[in-house]
């Protein structure tokens, strides 16, 4: 495979590979990113009963892969709730897997850490908020310890009531008030909440921490309706450095309750290997074509 030829590292979400993080999926996912060209694999923590740590560092060291690591929350383990319980079990969520993280090589700990991933029935109250900045300030503060960056992944409408643009993004770091708390711009949730690709990458600035490519409708990249063009250009424009990682979902891969919370109600691909290869070539030519722009 030939060598990384981008400033940024390429990643690949390994729910593109496996529905889990056993050790025979991780194995499988990390075999797969590596063959595929990748620099990077991300791991969804949602099933973190089930990886070990020790043996995964290993083997993604062995393979010369960088990790990131990134999760949302449940209802019961909410940090915007307004019920202390529920808050203290959130919290103890997102500490234990920033140690995971940390545990396993990454630097960047990432996703929708501030909320439950589904749909509100109400805006967030005012408790509510103050309860996502208390906690996320100490978790920033336990990741700079730890030389760690924390990303705040930018959500819909439809899964999160705390942010749903990059203006409220930053609205939230500044509040956190630690300045190891980044942003993570999605394509994907782009293209639900904010008026093109662009003008929140340049908002962002030199805040930008993480980068999901995803199409609109989360299939192969280039098949639907995002201006990706336009989205590199900005990228190139505040001259981001960091990873870039593909994600993308489907139903016959992701395991059952993961699904259902992410809405994948139908398949736009089954070779995950062939997804994966396409986006590799894709991303890897939209970032030259952006370094040749400046």
């Amino acid at each position: 495979m030939t060598a990384q030829t981008t400033e940024n590292p390429i990643g690949v979400h390994a729910l593109v590979w496996v529905g889990d993080t056993s050790p025979s999926s991780l194995t499988y996912a990390i075999e797969k990113t590596k063959a595929t060209g990748f620099d990077l694999l991300e791991l969804s923590l949602h099933d973190s009963v089930n990886l070990d740590v020790e043996a995964a560092r290993e083997e993604l060291e062995a393979a010369g892969l960088g990790v990131a690591c990134s999760r949302g929350l449940a209802f019961d383990a909410d940090v915007s709730s307004e019920d202390v319980a529920v808050v203290e079990r959130g919290e103890k969520l997102l500490q234990d897997s920033l140690a995971a993280t940390n545990r396993l090589g990454g630097t960047h700990f990432t996703g929708a850490l501030y909320s439950a991933l589904g749909k509100y029935d109400r805006p967030l109250s005012d408790a509510g908020r103050r309860n996502v900045v208390a906690v996320l300030r100490r978790l920033a503060q336990e990741a700079r310890r730890r030389g760690m960056t924390l990303g705040i992944e930018i959500c819909n409408r439809y899964e999160t009531n705390v942010i749903n643009t990059a203006h409220d993004a930053l609205v939230l770091a500044d509040d956190i008030g630690e300045d190891n708390v980044l942003i993570h711009l999605d394509t994907y949730h782009m293209n639900i909440e904010e008026d093109d690709l662009v003008r929140p990458v340049h908002e962002v600035g030199d805040r930008l921490g993480y980068v999901h490519i995803g199409e609109n409708h989360r299939g192969y990249l280039g098949s639907g309706h995002l201006d990706f063009t336009s989205f590199f250009h900005a990228l190139a424009d505040i001259g981001y450095r960091g990873p870039i990682t593909f994600e993308s979902f489907s139903s016959a891969v992701v395991m059952a309750g993961l699904s259902n919370d992410l809405a994948i109600w139908r398949n736009l691909w089954s070779d995950g290997e062939d997804l994966a290869r396409h986006a590799r070539g894709f991303i890897a030519g939209h970032l030259a074509a952006g370094q040749d722009r400046r």
